[in-house]
């Protein structure tokens, strides 16, 4: 497959880190964020490291639809197409329910769900045009039930976009196209958005070792996988089976 790829959220963290290895291994990128200046600052590194790859920046909020479109339509056709779709950008933060910080939750919701809603449209739009690409959702590996405390919103959210990509799949798979759909559970890896969180996991993943899985996975056309398989494939199937008062203290 030829690899020309729109990764959003690509101005920090997971995003840019996988932007960085893709840009490596021979792929044209398209890097889609609000922060338009870091943008900037990634594509000048990335075409001077990689000579002859393109780089194009693209200013999106995805909590504004229409810029969520302009954003997708001026990727591919700045591109001449896009063979990979990688819905990551989202919102970390949230509060446990009842503690009067429903703003920080809706922001969450709408953020993750909403805009991941408009990612998912904006992008089938572009591979249905092509008959052809893959679509990359990004979940978490908390997306198996729910959360306790200030994950409530953040993993119901997850949760959601799974079961939106389930759906989406379920549509491709009927109309016998061509288009692969790809959905990822990253563990904790080791980021900007884990940073601010300022918590850090026992087991914990490095950025460099958490972004080459997560390309890997991406690369391989995984149907649904943890990331990195170890721990977080078991440390997922924990989550599903073990008590709740033993899930909140291992999360």
């Amino acid at each position: 497959m030829t690899n020309r790829i729109l990764i959003t959220g690509a101005s920090a963290g997971l995003g840019e880190g996988m932007a960085r290895l893709f840009a490596s291994r021979g792929a044209d990128l398209a890097i889609a964020a609000r922060r338009v200046d870091r943008l900037d600052a990634l594509r000048a590194e990335l075409e001077a490291r990689h000579p002859g790859r393109k780089v194009v920046p693209v200013r999106m909020d995805i909590t504004d639809a229409d810029s969520v479109f302009t954003a997708f339509d001026h990727a591919g056709s700045a591109l001449g197409g896009l063979d990979r779709i990688v819905v990551n950008a989202g919102l970390g933060k949230g509060s446990r329910l009842g503690s009067g910080r429903f703003d920080a939750n809706r922001d969450t919701a709408v953020t993750n769900f909403v805009g991941g809603i408009a990612q998912c449209e904006a992008a089938m739009r572009v591979l249905y045009r092509q008959g052809r690409g893959q679509l990359v959702v990004m979940a978490s590996v908390v997306a198996v039930r729910g959360m306790a405390g200030p994950m409530n919103v953040y993993a119901a959210s997850k949760a959601a976009l799974v079961q939106l990509a389930e759906g989406i799949r379920s549509d491709v798979q009927a109309k016998g196209l061509p288009i692969k759909v790809t959905i990822l559970r990253p563990g904790y890896i080791d980021s900007e958005m884990q940073a601010r969180t300022g918590r850090r996991h026992r087991l914990m993943v490095g950025s460099e070792r958490g972004c080459r899985a997560l390309v890997d996975a991406i690369e391989r056309e995984a149907k649904d996988v943890c990331v990195p398989r170890w721990p977080w494939s078991v440390f997922s199937l924990g989550l599903r089976l073990l008590p709740s008062g033993v899930v909140r203290r291992i999360v």
